[in-house]
Order: C-alpha cells, then structure tokens, then sequence
C-alpha cells in the first residue's frame, strides 16, 4: 500500500504517548490482585488478546479526557474498548506494512519530553527513576514509544497526502464570505401571564413528578493510602543513610564526559578504502587535518572533526559504544552508523565521580524516603486490595491490618462534593454505584499514581418526590411563563402569515408597537444580533425572486422573532488577503485529509478479524 514513509516524529503528541506508556504502577500491581485466576479474552483482534483488565486500563486512560462531564459510564468503557481495537487495527497494518523508527529518532523524542527534563535538558537520572517508579523497564518503555511513534507517522503521512483544490477554496470563500440582509422584528413576552389554577397546578404536577425528584446523597467511610503520608513517616537512621548512599552511588555520580572528534565518510562504497589511507596519513598528519580534508560533517570538519563534550546518550548507540571505551588519545577502527562511517578519537577525558556523601546527603535522604515509601506503599496498598475485597462488608479488618485511620465524609451528591475526598469525581463515581450502593466495599481507587483509596457507603437516602406543597410555587411560576410564551408564539406566527400574505413587516411593527430592526450586509460571524437570530438568517433557505424568507426564531429569553431574510451576497475569493488564502487551503486540506484518514481506518477495521465478548 505504502512505498515509502518518510521518517517523522516530531509531530507526535507527548501527552498521547504518556498516556499510553505512563499506566499507574497501581494498575499493575494492586488492581491485578482482582485480575489473577483463569481469564477468558474479551476481545480479540487478529491474534491479539485483550483482557478485562486491559479493558480496564484503557478506560482509566480514556475517561481522564471526560472529567467533569456528565457521561454515562456504560457508554464510555464502550467508546474506550473501540478505541483499544481500532488502535490494535492500526498498529497490526503499520507493522505488517513494515514501518519503523530508529533508536536515534526514539531517543531524540525522549529528550524533548518534559517529563524527563531537569531545568530544560533531558535528565537521565529523572527518566531511569519515573520508569522505575512505574515498573517499566526501559526496553518496555521503548517499545510502547516506537508502537506510538509508528502509528502516528502512519497518520501523518495520509494527513499530509491530502489536498484542496481551487474548487475546494473557492467553495469555501463563497460561503465563509456570504453576506445577507434581513429584518426582523421582536415579539416580547406579555407582562402579566395568565392565572393558574390549583387544578392546573396539580395536573402538571403528577404528568411532570420525576422533574421535581430531590437528588440521592450518600455519606461515606474510607481509607486512603498516600504516598506522601508514607514518606513524611519515615525516619531514617545515618546508618540507613550512608548504606543507600554506598547502594546507589551510580545516582550520585558525575556522567563522565569525552571530548570526540570524527571523520565521516558517508560514501559506503569508498569509505573503508579511504578509512585505510587515512590510518596509514595519520602516521605523519593530525587527526584535525585529515577531517579538514575527508570528512563528510562539514560543520565539524571546518573545526578539526570536533564534536565537543558529550555525555552517555548524547549519541548513536553504535557510536557511543566504540568513543566511551577508547583511552583518551586513541583512534576507532571504522564505526557503521545511520550516517555512514566514523573513525573516532578521544582528544579529551573526564572521569565521573562520585559526589561526596555530605554534599548529596538531603538529596540522600529524600531518596530513601520515597523508596522507602514506594516499598510499603505498594506493600499496603496489595494488603487494602486483598483484605477490602476478602471482607466486603466493613473496612475495620483492612483498616487494622494496614495500620491506616477510617476517615468519614458528610452527605453529598453525585454531582456536587464537599471541600474533603468527595470533591475527587472519581470517588463520586464510585459511592454512587450499584455494588457499593449495595454495601459492599469499592475496588482500589485511584487518585493519581499516589494516592489511592477503598470506600464504602455510610448512609445514603435515595432521589424522591418533592411534596406538590414544597414545588406548587415553582409549577405556578413555570405554567405562567409557559402561557406567555404561548402567547407570543401565536403572535408571532399571527405575523408571519401576514407578511407571508403581503403585508409589510415594517407597517404591523408600527401597529403592534413593535421595535423593527434593519440588519443589512451581515456577516457570518456578526456578534451585535441575538445569536438565534444570526442562525437562523444564516440557515435560512436563500429567497427567491423578490419573495422574502419568512421565518419565526424562538429566543433563550423565551421571547419569539420575526426575521424576513431579503437577499443572499455570495462571498468572493478575490477578497480574501494572502494569509487568509493560505490559512483557508491550510484548514480545507486538513479536514478533508482526516476524512481520507477515517476512511483507511475504516477500511482497516471492516478488514480486521475482531471477536467480542460480552462486557
């Protein structure tokens, strides 16, 4: 299908990438405690297996793009398990198409990530202890960022395929650029609505009750286990100290750095010839000179070949390996790259040290602390997990095992916390559902990678009708608006039919005290009208002949419009400056590419063998 994909990650998002490799290391551990015993598949595509826990951690992924909105839960693990087999789709075709990237390209969007940065630059010591703190090993690490990295560059190269014609632009500019003329006139509401009896009242009443239904609350207990906390606890000895000072003086150690300079010879077929004369010339010439005069880098030649400090992971792994083991001096052997040849010699070395154990010794004792911490942290949260799921009916068992206080919250809803752990949405979720509504105590939650937390519910009163006494006022209020939106509903189409007849709008505004407005030349983007109206002169069908379109816009304030759209003004493309012209191809191009790109995934699914299993 592809013949050829040109190598491109920069365009890759690093917050989807984090998404897919950053799972929280409780996911893995403590959430598996439930997972363990035979499993049968819940879905399968091709080859691939996916289980309920994988289904799991996809919707804690995907549910974070949902916070604060009010989405049905079913609905959403449904959308978070099409999106795990539409990616597995996609990743089986890119790796069946036989796309890859480079260790340099994995490595080099790396070092851009924040997340690995100290003060700007990528931090080795920060990336080796985030993949630990996750339970990642590098190896995984890189192997999840290429999956990503592959397929993003799939997309982007169906993306960027995509074209506009002028057609297209031109289409566009007749409509973006449309200006239209209309009239209207604003029918209010009547001052004094009509009265309402107690019949009425009680008749909307019992046809309307579920609207007048008070919400469920719940109150609950908890634990919550924070890492924090934990490490706040922790009082470590010198003795403690000093021995994770000797254990981890890898951490605490300078990055030894050499001075490189090269010669590349980037054509293959006459680099090792070249690189045997440049062995023999280095005998009465200096390294400098000769990549002055052979090397392919011309911006390090101009300098001698130098390349200037480096530091492990600077490099290509193939180069680094042969520069990091020559003595200071010494000159490579040829060394095959991505770029071609190298022949590498150390003109400069300094060694790493380790820093001295008072100098580090803060830094020292935070580290233990937060191991120590991750340690017992994952210990006790395994132990919540198991005791809180083997005795579902309380959290004292759990709670005592633990060593951690049960902690109690006031009444609140599901849509409305307090100011303490009730205002995490998650945990709102949680107490409102069936299972622990039912009096069982809830699976781990977690409230990022450290914090998590059991809960069960205290008391909870369910929704219930409101007495007719407690809402009557509210329903004579809603029953009188209504009557006068009526009314100005019949006037306005009493209105319509009249200009619809021949009637000037203009003349009935003046009989009926009714403020006429003139809104010619309009554009699409107008913000001086009532939106609604805007709309709906917009959407309006175009007139014909010198026949206005007539039409009636109901108003937010429940007050109703009459507009007659008078005439249409198409848009010109020779109005359009240069950088709205290429803002418009630009914006035209894409849409139209991420159609095309929908269109292959489509194809791909509808291609796929996917089995499902009920949820």
């Amino acid at each position: 299908m592809l013949l050829k994909i040109r190598e491109k990650s920069q365009g890759v998002f690093s917050w989807l990438i984090l998404l897919m490799i950053c799972v929280p290391f409780a996911l893995w551990g403590i959430q598996n405690y439930l997972d363990v015993g035979e499993e049968s598949p819940v879905a399968t595509v091709g080859e691939k297996e996916f289980f309920q826990r994988d289904i799991n951690r996809a919707y804690s992924q995907y549910s974070e793009n949902f916070k604060g909105m009010n989405i049905d839960e079913t609905q959403l693990k449904k959308l978070a398990l099409e999106k795990l087999i539409r990616d597995e789709v996609l990743l089986q075709h890119v790796e069946d198409e036989g796309l890859a990237v480079t260790d340099k390209s994995v490595r080099d969007f790396v070092a851009t990530l924040e997340y690995f940065q100290t003060d700007g630059k990528f931090d080795k010591e920060r990336y080796q202890a985030l993949l630990s703190q996750q339970k990642i090993t590098s190896d995984e690490f890189v192997r999840r960022i290429k999956k990503a990295m592959i397929m993003e560059q799939f997309q982007r190269t169906i993306v960027e395929s995509g074209f506009s014609t002028d057609y297209d632009v031109e289409q566009f500019f007749k409509i973006q650029n449309q200006t239209r003329s209309a009239h209207f006139v604003t029918v209010p509401l009547p001052v004094v609505g009509a009265d309402v009896g107690d019949d009425e009242i009680q008749a909307y009443y019992q046809d309307n009750v579920e609207s007048y239904r008070t919400e469920s609350t719940v109150a609950i207990e908890y634990i919550e286990l924070a890492l924090d906390d934990l490490a706040k606890s922790i009082k470590p000895t010198s003795a403690q100290l000093e021995m994770f000072y000797q254990e981890q003086q890898d951490a605490f150690r300078t990055d030894e750095r050499r001075k490189i300079s090269h010669i590349l010879l980037s054509d293959e077929n006459k680099a090792l010839i070249q690189a045997a004369e440049i062995k023999e010339r280095l005998k009465s010439s200096s390294f400098a000179t000769l990549a002055g005069e052979f090397s392919a880098d011309k911006l390090s030649a101009s300098k001698g070949g130098d390349l200037g400090l480096i530091v492990a992971g600077d490099m290509d792994p193939d180069f680094e390996k042969i520069a990091f083991g020559l003595a200071e001096g010494e000159v490579s052997d040829p060394v095959k790259t991505e770029f071609g040849y190298h022949i590498i010699k150390v003109t400069e070395l300094t060694p790493g040290v380790v820093k001295p154990y008072e100098e580090v010794k803060k830094i020292v004792e935070l580290g233990f602390k937060k191991v120590e911490a991750e340690n017992i942290f994952y210990e006790l949260g395994e132990t919540l997990a198991e005791i809180s799921f083997e005795s579902p009916d309380t959290l004292d068992v759990a709670a005592e095992s633990i060593g951690v206080a049960i902690q109690q919250t006031d009444n609140f809803t599901r849509s409305q916390g307090n100011t303490d752990i009730s205002a995490e949405e998650s945990v709102r979720e949680k107490a409102f559902s069936e299972d622990v509504l039912a009096g069982n105590n809830s699976e781990v939650i977690e409230l990022g990678s450290d914090r998590i937390v059991v809960l069960r519910v205290l008391n909870h009163s369910p929704s219930k009708a409101r007495e007719l006494s407690e809402v009557s006022g509210l329903i004579e209020s809603r029953l009188k608006r209504d009557s006068a939106k009526q009314q100005s509903l019949e006037i306005a189409n009493a209105l319509k039919a009249l200009v619809q007849s021949g009637k000037s709008l203009d003349l009935l505004a003046k009989e009926k005290g009714l403020s006429y407005v003139v809104a010619d030349d309009l554009g699409r983007n107008n913000g001086d009208l009532p939106w609604e109206i805007n709309r709906a002169i917009f959407v309006g069908a175009k007139p014909k002949s010198d026949q206005p379109t007539t039409m009636v816009v109901a108003l937010e304030s429940g007050e109703q419009a009459v507009v007659n759209l008078l005439s249409v003004t198409e848009g010109e493309l020779a109005k359009a400056d240069k950088k709205e012209l290429g803002i418009a191809r630009t914006n035209i191009t894409k849409l139209l590419a991420e159609g095309d790109f929908d269109a292959v995934l489509s194809d791909l699914q509808a291609d796929a063998v996917v089995n499902l299993s009920e949820l």
